[in-house]
């Protein structure tokens, strides 16, 4: 019997897609990638071509093998030949669209196995991660610039007035700088660059990961450059919103 129908649906949801992001990746109808995984058709020679260069598989293994047993699935294949690479610090990439996916999997090894990997050589050794951002509240950080992040594994260790990527259960996966409470130890306040976001405070035991930011990356049509009354009120908004923030605090 064919393992077809049930493949696709697992490797869609490993990678976080919808039916309908699937589909487009695939060429074809949302309905159809519903008909394979519910096998009430078989998939066409030319999307198992598709799916087998996108997940690196055979035919024979889309076909034949049950790819949700690790045991003996490319997957544990995958993650042997990443082991193996340890030493290069791969950083594992997690754009916008995976960012629904990994709220959910963040602690699981297959998920994050099939993230897009790369390599930096100037960062040392360590446990790295990159995000990409949306939206233009720490600009002059353009949207869509990919954050590289040094892996924080205790928050008592965050340094005070730093930019982090911050995964937390209720705000999801954001770009901030975060702000120490002496007094309240257990809230930890995340400040924007753009001066028009007001900072807002977050449960530390809501935050499931911490990553610092060591490089950002960006296209350079995409920088944006500030003229000097911009500049002013910035400064001005800044200075207001550290008055305020000492006063919460004192």
């Amino acid at each position: 019997m064919s393992q077809a129908g049930q493949n696709l649906k697992y490797l869609r949801k490993l990678r976080g897609w919808t039916q309908e992001e699937f589909a487009v990746k695939l060429g074809i109808k949302r309905s159809l990638v519903g008909a394979y995984e519910e096998e009430r058709a078989d998939p066409r020679l030319e999307v198992l071509e598709i799916v087998g260069d996108t997940f690196k598989l055979s035919l024979d293994e889309l076909l034949l093998k049950d790819l949700s047993n690790t045991g003996d699935s490319f997957l544990a294949k995958r993650r042997q030949q990443k082991m193996m690479t340890v030493d290069r610090n791969v950083i594992h990439f997690v754009p916008v669209k995976a960012a629904a996916g990994y709220l959910a999997g963040y602690a699981d090894s297959e998920f994050i196995d099939e993230l897009n990997t790369f390599t930096l050589p100037m960062l040392a050794g360590g446990n790295y991660r990159a995000f990409e951002i949306i939206g233009d509240s720490m600009m002059p950080t353009p949207s869509g610039s990919i954050i590289v992040g040094e892996k924080v594994d205790d928050s008592e260790d965050v340094k005070n007035d730093q930019a982090y990527i911050v995964v937390s259960r209720n705000e999801g996966i954001v770009y901030k700088r975060i702000v120490k409470n002496n007094r309240l130890k257990n809230k930890l306040t995340l400040v924007s660059d753009n001066p028009q976001y007001q900072p807002y405070q977050v449960n530390a035991e809501d935050i499931v990961e911490l990553w610092q930011a060591q490089m950002v990356i960006s296209k350079v049509s995409a920088q944006q450059r500030w003229d000097m009354n911009s500049l002013a009120t910035m400064v001005n908004n800044l200075q207001s919103q550290v008055t305020t923030l000492k006063k919460k605090m004192n």
